[in-house]
């Protein structure tokens, strides 16, 4: 690995080839191993500076958002516990380092009505020359996806054109976040409008032009902030655009393109409840559907029960706030 320099550079290394054999993702690791290497250099430490006074004054010193800070709490633990069952370690000297406070935050939630109200200021928003009009046709269908199906931003503008299964009425995944691949199901509702989309791409691209579903220029997919700068004006436009808010130690979010794959979680358990099924039963599908490795991945979507829910939480907030 590159750049590690400190006293621990053959350790580190070893960790992060240990990671990669078991299928880990190195983004996260390898961040927060850059910056304990780096933090070890500029303490000049060394294995009896090790101990959890030392972890404890880092966790202050390192300037970096709680959640951040506690990642790379984490990640030391887990990399120190990997020195303990190798026989280079006897203890592991984060085991009773605590984590800093995080402010809880809680997502925007759109309603079924305001997601509908957004897919439709997207559609009207569509420019009708011939210069624009199939670009901005692909950044609704984006949206679209992202509304439907709950994806990640990512995953429909990666998606190419033969992951799409006209016959079986599905959409071919492959390795995103967590690395997983999964056949997801598409609405009948969205299978027409996708199937409306095609007819207009044919019209555009010969077959084999671009290998992308939702088609860019120059065979490439659609800009992310392309679509931002899309879902945002239409956020204004239906009159629903709220700044992020901090409540004491809650922040409130904005509306952002992943508030659509919260509200779609949030919303397919709510309906299920409505119909007298078990949300409980139902969430291990779901977190499949979505991607997750695990369930409760899932069920941290679900810090509220819809967008009325939300809207109360913030109202009692801020009388809190008033009482103190």
């Amino acid at each position: 690995m590159k750049h590690i320099e400190s006293f621990l550079a053959p350790q580190l290394e070893q960790y992060v080839l240990y990671r990669q054999s078991l299928g880990y993702s190195e983004r996260n690791l390898k961040r927060s191993l850059f910056t304990f290497d780096r933090y070890l250099k500029e303490q000049s430490a060394d294995w009896d500076s090790l101990k959890p006074i030392f972890f404890l004054e880092m966790r202050e010193k390192i300037h970096k958002k709680p959640r951040t800070v506690n990642v790379i709490l984490s990640v030391l633990r887990a990399f120190f516990q990997f020195l303990v069952r190798r026989g280079i370690c006897t203890e592991n000297p984060l085991t009773h380092v605590p984590p800093l406070a995080e402010r809880y935050f809680v997502p925007f939630v759109f309603s079924p009505v305001q997601t509908d109200q957004l897919l439709s200021a997207v559609s009207t928003g569509i420019r009708k020359t011939e210069r624009y009009f199939f670009k901005d046709l692909a950044a609704y269908m984006t949206i679209l996806l992202l509304a439907r199906c709950g994806m990640r931003i990512s995953e429909p503008l990666r998606l190419m054109l033969n992951q799409y299964r006209r016959a079986e009425g599905s959409i071919y995944i492959e390795k995103t976040k967590f690395r997983k691949d999964r056949l997801i199901p598409v609405p009948k509702a969205t299978m027409r409008d996708i199937e409306n989309y095609l007819v207009v791409r044919n019209s555009f691209f010969r077959d084999g032009e671009n290998p992308y579903l939702l088609s860019g220029k120059n065979l490439r997919p659609l800009n992310d902030n392309f679509i931002r700068r899309i879902f945002h004006r239409a956020v204004r436009d239906i009159g629903i655009y709220k700044p992020k808010e901090i409540i004491g130690n809650i922040t409130f979010g904005s509306p952002t393109p992943h508030s659509l794959r919260h509200s779609f979680a949030i919303n397919t358990l709510k309906a299920i409840k409505d119909r007298g099924n078990s949300p409980q039963h139902a969430l291990p599908v779901l977190a499949t559907y979505m991607g997750h490795s695990e369930y409760q991945y899932t069920g941290a979507y679900l810090k509220v029960r819809d967008s009325e829910h939300r809207a109360g939480l913030i109202e009692f907030a801020k009388s809190q706030l008033e009482v103190i």
